[in-house]
């Protein structure tokens, strides 16, 4: 059993909203079979939290109210076999689909930026790749949550394209909404998002960045896994 926690290794993968991060880390995971934690799904289900015991909105941010409330929020991931792969849970309910919203996506970046959040679900973070062999994906994974991880990688593409992959991902979900206020949206949280005072979203030092503009998954996922191989 020793050896064979040797060859694992902890795969980070950083980077802006929408560049297909999750899509790609869900899938190497599963090639290497290793384990896949979604950390944007957690801020996202904390967002929710706030957004549903109107603890934030338009005008508004109880911020003080969300921190004395965190030890409410629980959060957990169920593999489903169906899907495959593991659903995002808050307080023993299956919220997956209620944290894929464009209202959600609107304050995730603000709820992130939250120090106190920050601590709370990088703790957990870290509890789950104790023992390796898992693949995370978000914004400060290489950064911090993860420094010294063996294989770090930054996504980008620009904002155009991004925009463009949520829009259509939310249409087919059967949103109803506009392009531009999705392009909005990508551009106000790549702002929050890398100039928060708390681990903003920078580039590891040694993380390898892989501009996904023009690349399929499949050229990525190959890509990945050469790389991920050679590490371990």
């Amino acid at each position: 059993m020793e050896e064979e926690g040797k060859n694992k290794i902890i795969i980070a993968i950083d980077g802006f909203s929408s560049t297909g991060k999750s899509t790609i880390a869900k899938q190497l995971a599963k090639q290497l079979n290793y384990i896949y934690v979604d950390t944007g799904a957690m801020y996202r289900a904390v967002t929710y939290f706030a957004l549903e015991n109107e603890l934030i909105g338009e005008s508004f941010f109880h911020e003080e109210e969300l921190i004395n409330r965190l030890p409410e929020i629980h959060i957990t991931f169920k593999f489903n076999e169906e899907l495959g792969f593991a659903e995002v849970y808050l307080n023993g309910e299956n919220i997956e689909k209620s944290i894929r919203t464009l209202e959600v996506s609107r304050y995730v970046s603000l709820v992130s930026a939250v120090s106190e959040v920050r601590q709370k679900l990088v703790e957990q973070q870290q509890i789950m790749g104790k023992d390796k062999g898992i693949v995370m994906d978000g914004r400060d994974i290489g950064t911090v949550v993860f420094p010294k991880a063996e294989l770090k990688i930054f996504m980008v593409a620009s904002a155009e394209t991004r925009a463009q992959r949520r829009y259509k991902e939310l249409l087919e979900r059967g949103h109803n909404l506009s392009y531009d206020d999705v392009l909005e949206n990508v551009t106000t949280r790549d702002r929050i998002d890398s100039t928060r005072e708390d681990s903003p979203l920078v580039k590891a030092e040694d993380a390898l960045e892989i501009d996904n503009s023009d690349l399929t998954i499949e050229s990525q996922l190959d890509k990945l896994l050469k790389l991920a191989q050679e590490m371990i």
